[in-house]
Formats: structure tokens, sequence, C-alpha cells
């Protein structure tokens, strides 16, 4: 089954509620989990179910993107017959070079989709956390001999409105989408994992593609026009640990998540790895004075301090007394001596200096977008100088590349923001 099928991942979201964390890379580009990028679980799921064949779809700020999936070597992707592509917008007669949605990303793809000539075609984010065989879903969808199949989640009954939700008859047949509904019909979540058959879904594209009231979404179009005109669309139940990191408070909980004595998310199961691209840097080294306590710390790291419920990604140096908890700390992060930080995201490359304190006070509105920094976490952005000694309250962020020289004041207040 597994070369009857190909993958295609959508890779070019901005995630705008990501906050600094995506203002210079796509979402599926964000490291998450100490070493790793989103889009990892993704493209390792396709490799551990089989699936070798893969289309990767970028749009938004793909550079990092691009070289960190290379020719896909991490993967076992680098081969002939098959492997990873990298397809990113074009320009053609009409002028057209942003893909229009979800859909319109594949419609314009349909060369590459012909050449590969699949029966399935599996569509994938590449902007969640998650383990998932899809050779059990494509098991699912050719018993119940489906056009297309949705992976759904059962979720709690008051968090039904984040999500699309289908309502199914006894054989799992859906019969009814919610888009985003107060009053759920259904605690089926759709996890946007979708398999179709391939010459339903090439016309479907080219349906959608004509018309022009169309949002070109898979989501908002091509699903709902499965449910109204009654074809044959079933929803697979997924039991396992599926996340959605599209907020600053989600991707702080879902990386702490990875420390819990028993992970819902098993990063060690030999038979289910993780692949990623990263470099090579020597052990871990914890000096005499240091302390590490419920953390995941990745290799290159100098600790000299405390580190509690933290993860500390490849590189990153902590001085003497410094004290770290609650916190994620991306690569290539140098913290200075007797500096505290608490419920923070400090993003790659950046320097704190001495006798910094991050994370005191108490919780006050975000002043620059309280969308998107509503809880009591501070970010930092990629590339940032925090002079020795400054205050840095709660949900507060300080823009990426900020410098000593940015603002005079370093007594930054909770819900404020430099740039």
């Amino acid at each position: 089954m597994q070369s009857s099928i190909v993958a295609m991942v959508l890779a070019g979201g901005q995630g705008t509620r990501l906050g600094v964390l995506t203002d210079d890379i796509a979402k599926p580009a964000v490291p998450f989990g100490g070493k790793y990028r989103i889009i990892d679980f993704a493209l390792s799921n396709c490799v551990n179910s089989g699936i070798y064949k893969v289309g990767v779809l970028t749009q938004y700020k793909p550079h990092k993107l691009n070289a960190h999936i290379g020719i896909g070597r991490p993967w076992d992707l680098d081969r002939k017959g098959g492997g990873v592509t990298v397809l990113q917008p074009y320009t053609y007669e009409s002028g057209k070079a942003w893909f229009k949605g979800t859909a319109d990303a594949l419609y314009e793809n349909l060369d590459y989709l012909d050449k590969t000539n699949p029966k399935y075609v599996l569509v994938l984010s590449g902007d969640h956390i998650y383990g998932m065989d899809y050779m059990d879903m494509l098991t699912f969808h050719i018993s119940k001999h489906a056009k297309a199949s949705c992976a759904c989640m059962n979720v709690p009954l008051n968090e039904t409105y984040r999500f699309g939700i289908m309502v199914t008859d006894i054989s799992k047949r859906i019969v009814e989408f919610q888009e985003k509904p107060q009053h759920a019909k259904s605690t089926l979540a759709s996890l946007g994992i979708y398999i179709f058959n391939w010459d339903y879904l090439r016309e479907a594209l080219i349906q959608d593609a004509k018309d022009e009231s169309s949002s070109h979404d898979f989501g908002k179009d091509i699903i709902p026009k499965m449910v109204e005109d009654k074809d044959d669309l079933y929803a697979f139940e997924y039991e396992g640990y599926w996340r959605d990191v599209g907020t600053i408070y989600s991707y702080w909980e879902s990386n702490l998540e990875l420390i819990q004595s028993i992970p819902q998310l098993n990063l060690y199961n030999d038979s289910w790895r993780f692949y990623t691209r990263t470099e090579e840097m020597p052990p871990a080294f914890f000096g005499k004075e240091s302390v590490c306590t419920n953390s995941l710390v990745s290799e290159g790291c100098e600790i000299h301090g405390v580190l509690n419920k933290s993860i500390l990604f490849q590189g990153v140096q902590v001085g003497k007394g410094s004290i770290i908890k609650d916190s994620i700390i991306l690569t290539g992060v140098k913290i200075g001596d007797g500096v505290e930080i608490s419920n923070a995201v400090i993003a790659e490359n950046s320097e704190i200096g001495s006798g910094t304190r991050i994370g005191v006070g108490d919780f006050a509105e975000n002043e620059e977008n309280p969308g998107v920094y509503n809880s009591q976490i501070s970010v930092i952005g990629y590339n940032t100088n925090i002079p020795e000694n400054a205050i840095i309250g709660k949900n507060c962020v300080i823009h990426s590349d900020v410098n000593q020289d940015s603002t005079d004041n370093w007594h930054v207040q909770s819900g404020r923001c430099i740039r």
C-alpha cells in the first residue's frame, strides 16, 4: 500500500498566533522539544509509516524551512523515484504567485501529483505535534470504500468551539460538519489530516478552482462540500497524542509536557523515532555547582546554574548562580551569572546579561497584542541582547534583534513590549 500513496505536507503557514517566534520563519520551522522543528513530526510519521513520496508545500518565509529539509537525508527521504520534494509558489503567464489556500496549493501542483501517479493522497498539516501510523488510517479508508477519510479525535465538550466538528452515523460516515460551533452535536474534532482517492481529489480540486466564491481551503470548502454532496467521507478516530501548538501558551505547555514522568508523546521509542537535522555538538556539561531537576538538556549545553522543569536546546550556556524554571530556552542562547528566568520562551541566539530577572511581578494585559500574548509567559525574540540587571515582567515581549541600546529603560513592566 505504501507505494500507492503520496503525502502532501502543508507547511506554508505563518502562524501569527506565535508572535515573535514566527516573525522571520514559517511556523513549521519553529524549534520544538529540545532539538527538533515542528515539521519533523509530520516527516518522521511519513517515513515511520513507510511513505517515501512526500511533497512539502512552502510559502511564508521558507528559507529556514528549506535549509532544514534539504534533500531529506535525516528522514531517509533522499531517494530516487520518490523522496521529498519542496514545492514553492511560482509565477506563470497570469502573474499569480501566492497560494490562495490549502486546496489551491495542491491544485497548483497537479503536475507534481500527476507525475507521481498515486492511488491515494495523504494531506497533512506541517505544524502539529503527534505520532501517527498513517497506514492504520489508510487501512480504515480502504475498508470503508471511502472517497476521503478525515482523522478525528474526541475533545472535551467545552473545547469543541476551537475545532471543526464532525458528526457521524453508526458506520463513521460523516453526515454533518460544524465549523467551531458554539453548540456542538459531537465531540469529534478534525485534525486536518486527510486521505483522498486521487481521482476523486483531482476532480474536486479542479472544480474548486473554478468556483470564484471559494476560499480554496480544505477545511472551509472541500470537506464541507463533500458533506453537502453526501459523498463517501469517513471519520478515522485517532486516540494517540496530538497537539496544535498554534499559540504561545500551547507551544510552551506542549514542550513542558515532554518532561512529565510519563509523557504522552514518547521521544524515546526506538520503534517510532523522530528524526531531525541538527548541528553536531559535544555532550552537555554540568558544572559542580549545577542542579538539574525534571528538565531536558540537549547536547552542547554548558550548565553552571539551576534548572527546574525547563527545556534547553542545543548549545545553551547558563552562568553560575542562575535559576531557570518553567521555561523554554532555544538553541545558542547565552545566559549570564545570577540570572532568574521563570515562565519564559527565549528564542535562538539571544544573550541575557548577568543579574537579569525575567518573569517577575504580577500579570498584566499585553499592550501590543493581547490576542497573541495573553498568559504569564514572556517571550524574548531571536538574536536579542538584553543588558545586565534588566528586569522584565510577566506577559512581556522583546522583539527579535533588540539590543541594549533599544531602550533607556530596561525595567520592563508586565505586559509591556520593546521593539
